[in-house]
């Protein structure tokens, strides 16, 4: 392979009715593709378990998504007559206690020091406008703020599904993980919205393993590569935290001849990222702004369980890595021609490349 990589190389046509605006209900019967060591089968998620042996572990991201998306009215600052305008904000990243950066629309409507309401008795301030980004500091108290957030705001779905439909009340469940505990991603890590009880039952009968890890997604993930040289892409930084038991769980069953399966690219950049010091796993907690694309080496992970993404995106890229890029054209181009249904709503697939 040139070492030049174009961001046409992971283009693909994509008809815009394979999009999933609703998950599959119940959620193990989303189809799953699998493919292992070059060959394809097409099958259900509820199948996992056969894909799987006794000793493997698989790798799950608990991180929890909360309702970032707030519409508000902004109160300019020093005007009272046509003062108001309405805006809309996703909150990004937590800077600390209330102030959060992020993105509003329109941002040219605000101004540094103008109010935005969200409701009664949540409210914030403009602080900074930076390279199309926000600062807000928001008027509550540190203990009320997720309350009020559960209260004003609704799910972040993504743009390509809120292009198409309204949030409604059932997203909030929809767009959640069963494995979600700790608060702050502003998108879900979608490969685990397939699970369910009775599919980790089945998993839990077959002797597999489960090893959970946080990092919280920020809406990177959802950012256009827009450089044609795809090594120059820079990737949001994005928290995450693995801890002592994990990791130490993960060398044991990799001593034991287990697979480490994380469940969404989101795991796979934790435990890689976990991994670059050493080069093996180990205990971690940071910020991580890994970009993975054909040439990475994985340290960690033997499989992976993901959903099928967007035509140039960093996700894309990653499969691609991950079983070489003609195989993942060939993967794409298979779905494609077999109806799977794309993206966070999408259905998943099950990949193997050393079988």
């Amino acid at each position: 392979m040139s070492d030049l990589l174009k961001l046409s190389d992971f283009d693909f046509h994509l008809p815009e009715e394979l999009i999933a605006l609703r998950p599959a209900a119940p959620r193990r019967n989303a189809r799953m593709l699998k493919y292992s060591a070059g060959k394809i089968e097409d099958g259900y998620f509820f199948q996992l378990a056969n894909s799987l042996e006794k000793g493997d572990r698989l790798v799950i991201n608990d991180t929890q998504v909360i309702p970032a998306r707030l519409k508000g009215k902004r109160i300019r600052k020093d005007t009272v007559e046509g003062g108001m305008a309405s805006v809309e904000v996703t909150l990004l990243r937590q800077k600390c206690t209330v102030e959060w950066s992020a993105l509003i629309k329109p941002l040219k409507k605000v101004e540094i020091g103008d109010q935005i309401v969200f409701g009664d008795g949540f409210t914030a301030i403009l602080l900074e406008k930076t390279e199309g980004q926000a600062k807000l500091s928001f008027d509550i108290k540190p203990s009320l703020f997720h309350k009020a957030l559960e209260t004003f705001g609704e799910m972040p779905l993504p743009p390509y599904i809120t292009a198409k439909r309204l949030v409604d009340p059932k997203d909030s469940k929809d767009y959640q993980t069963i494995f979600a505990q700790n608060i702050g991603s502003v998108a879900a890590p979608t490969a685990s919205l397939h699970f369910d009880e009775s599919v980790l039952n089945c998993l839990s009968e077959k002797g597999v393993e489960v090893s959970f890890v946080t990092l919280h997604v920020g809406v990177g993930t959802f950012l256009p590569v827009k450089v044609d040289d795809v090594k120059r892409h820079k990737m949001h930084a994005e928290f995450g935290e693995v801890g002592d038991q994990t990791a130490l769980d993960i060398l044991q069953t990799r001593k034991n001849g287990g697979r480490i399966i994380p469940v969404g690219t989101t795991a796979l950049r934790l435990i890689e990222t976990a991994a670059l010091r050493k080069g093996y796993i180990e205990p971690w907690r940071g910020e991580t702004d890994i970009f993975i694309y054909p040439g990475f080496e994985f340290k960690v992970t033997d499989a992976l369980i993901t959903n099928f993404h967007l035509p140039r995106s960093t996700l894309l890229m990653l499969v691609a890595a991950f079983i070489g890029l003609e195989e993942a054209k060939k993967l794409y181009k298979h779905a494609v021609a077999s109806r799977y249904r794309f993206f966070s709503y999408g259905d998943a697939s099950f990949l193997a490349p050393n079988g």
